[in-house]
């Protein structure tokens, strides 16, 4: 698989090339919205109980919490799984693809502190 650097190596000069958008099309249709990427963080770090995500999300909702934690089980990021014996817990945990995205969030966490410290210095 190419890189986005390789892509555009090979393309002609202002030209995007077509695979890299839609690769990045399909991301964001994966990952979009306020709180999918926080809640993909916060089960990295073992918050894998709807409460513990509840607890350690700020201000998101039950009702929204469980829609975005369904549509990230439907495009593959975690995995759902209960326990038949009482009493029966439900848990939440990354499949490869959801840890494959790690990487990612860091980047965007280090740019985004990064961005934070300059916009205060504009204050």
């Amino acid at each position: 698989m190419s890189s986005f650097r390789e892509l555009i190596e090979q393309a002609e000069v202002n030209q995007c090339p077509r695979q890299f958008t839609l690769a990045l099309t399909d991301t964001m249709n994966v990952v979009s919205g306020k709180w999918k990427l926080p809640i993909i963080a916060a089960l990295f770090y073992k918050k894998n109980r709807f409460k513990d995500l509840l607890d350690s999300l700020e201000g998101i909702t039950p009702r929204m919490l469980s829609k975005e934690l369904k549509e990230l089980e439907i495009n593959g990021m975690i995995e759902r799984k209960v326990t038949n014996h009482p009493p029966v817990l439900v848990a939440y945990t990354l499949t490869e693809s959801g840890q494959n995205i790690i990487t990612v969030i860091d980047a965007m966490i280090d740019w985004g502190l990064l961005h934070r410290k300059g916009e205060m210095k504009r204050i």
